[in-house]
């Protein structure tokens, strides 16, 4: 009995001496520097190595990709692209397309990327670039000086059914481009690629 005592003492004392080892060996293979805690003495080796790789790779792939994205030196993506529609004689929401407009302007800017957006009005939208009923007209105005990637587009169409229906021409301020027709603008835009939305 005392012999089967003495046995088991050494096994475990020789299981406690190898335990650290086996995981000191395991962490400084991935990289890490180990910390004992409550479960590294339980947790087998084969565990251990199986929790802590998917885990170390997928944060190591994160602060990579994190980095590239704000590292300057890195090499930039593609152009972004952004079409935004106005349909309705909301001033509100004219407001809001161009907050959008500036927001993601700036957002690229800041990432150093560069971005093209197309505000493209139809409708009863195209208040926002009527020379005489423009509520945003002041805005456009200081857009195009500060925001040259931000170009506004007018639908042809609504145009002359508003000149027929108020007998008069209308006007379309300078910073603005008419298209024969908005809606087929907005759709040859979202077929070459471009992200759509309509505030």
């Amino acid at each position: 009995m005392r012999n089967f005592r003495s046995a088991a003492k050494f096994i475990a004392i020789g299981a406690i001496a190898v335990l650290p080892s086996t995981s000191l060996a395991v962490a400084e293979q991935g990289g890490k520097y180990w910390v004992p805690t409550a479960q590294s003495a339980t947790t087998p080796a084969s565990d251990a190595r199986k929790s802590e790789t998917p885990r170390s790779a997928a944060e190591t792939r994160k602060r990579a990709a994190y980095a590239r994205m704000h590292d300057p030196v890195a090499p930039k993506g593609k152009e972004h692209h952004l079409v935004l529609q106005v349909n309705s004689n909301d001033t509100a929401a004219m407001n809001l397309t161009l907050n959008n407009a500036t927001n993601v302007t700036e957002y690229y800017k800041g990432l150093g990327e560069k971005v093209r957006i197309e505000v493209v009005t139809f409708g009863p939208g195209l208040h926002m670039l009527r020379e005489d009923t423009s509520p945003v007209k002041a805005r456009i105005e200081e857009m195009a000086l500060s925001s040259p990637e931000v170009s506004f587009k007018a639908c042809g169409n609504t145009q002359e059914k508003m000149q027929k229906a108020e007998n008069k021409s209308i006007p379309i301020i300078r910073q603005a481009e008419v298209v024969k027709s908005g809606v087929v603008r907005v759709m040859e835009l979202q077929e070459k690629g471009w992200a759509y939305v309509k505030p």
